[in-house]
């Protein structure tokens, strides 16, 4: 089918690339088109210099939040060095024209694309001329503090402002992974946690977090501790997430958990009782955090 294509990595599909949709929304709608996303995996920078941003999603909540918020398909194009060596009109000509059956293509006033970033938006459009394709530049949104953004993101996780991250995504960042067996300590203790593996998402800073974790079901309040465990390890990153009113076996479970508040920094204690004062003063303090709020990302 006929489409109207949104080109770009999207990573966190955040207010801004959300307002893209809904643009590409609008013009799919007036035309008769399908609105089809067309994102890279794995990030750009990964292939051509080696290292990438961090990432704030997995490439399948990617995909889930941008048919979330618009997109009818998501084509992920694996990012290679023979796809970045393409020359633009060749691009333009089998990717979009050929294979997307692109009518109109919707990218970033800053977009490029094709062999050494040759190509940009007038190019694009010269291209869609030719090949029976419109192209618009993607309006900006922002707030009173500049233009969202991936990066506006990645700053505000990494100094642990999850609120301000949460106002630019549209809702709360989130850690994937697998509930695996950890040491059963706080078990002991009188706090079991759910030890998550397998996490890629950006983490925030060491510490504990008020939190909603779902396992792809109904979410529950929990406390997060994020960090080396300097009481009783001090070694190993352990994701482990202590969930309020809960007692069912999780092992092995897909889920996700979403940030919503930073508690305190990550402290070693003079021993096991002190440890466990505080933790039951965490677990209190996130209960107040939480009540009232909507669970799982709020989106």
């Amino acid at each position: 089918m006929k489409s109207v294509v949104v080109i770009g990595n999207l990573d966190g599909v955040h207010r801004g690339h959300q307002a893209v949709l809904r643009q590409a929304r609008a013009i799919a709608d007036d035309r008769g088109l399908q609105v089809v996303v067309l994102t890279f995996d794995p990030h750009p920078s990964e292939v051509l210099r080696g290292s990438g941003p961090p990432r704030l999603t997995t490439l399948e909540r990617r995909v889930q939040l941008l048919r979330r918020h618009g997109a009818d398909a998501v084509v992920v194009e694996p990012f290679t060095h023979e796809l970045a060596a393409l020359e633009p009109e060749v691009f333009a000509k089998q990717l979009l024209a050929e294979r997307l059956e692109a009518k109109a293509v919707v990218v970033g006033a800053n977009f490029r694309f094709g062999a050494n970033r040759a190509g940009d938006l007038a190019a694009l459009g010269e291209h869609g001329r030719t090949l029976g394709f419109d192209v618009t530049a993607a309006e900006a949104a922002g707030d009173s503090k500049g233009k969202f953004s991936s990066t506006r993101v990645r700053n505000a996780i990494g100094a642990g402002d999850l609120a301000e991250a949460t106002a630019i995504l549209g809702r709360r960042h989130s850690l994937s992974g697998l509930v695996v067996h950890g040491d059963h300590r706080g078990r002991t203790i009188g706090f079991p946690t759910a030890n998550v593996g397998g996490v890629t998402e950006m983490l925030p800073p060491y510490g504990v977090y008020a939190v909603f974790m779902d396992d792809h079901g109904p979410a529950c309040a929990g406390v997060m501790n994020l960090g080396v465990r300097p009481t009783v390890d001090g070694q190993n990153l352990r994701v482990e997430v202590h969930i309020l009113d809960f007692a069912s076996d999780l092992y092995a479970k897909p889920v996700r958990v979403h940030l919503v508040a930073r508690i305190r920094e990550e402290k070693k204690f003079a021993g096991i009782d002190e440890l466990k004062a505080q933790i039951t003063a965490d677990a209190d303090t996130a209960r107040s955090l939480l009540v009232g709020l909507p669970p799982a990302d709020g989106g």
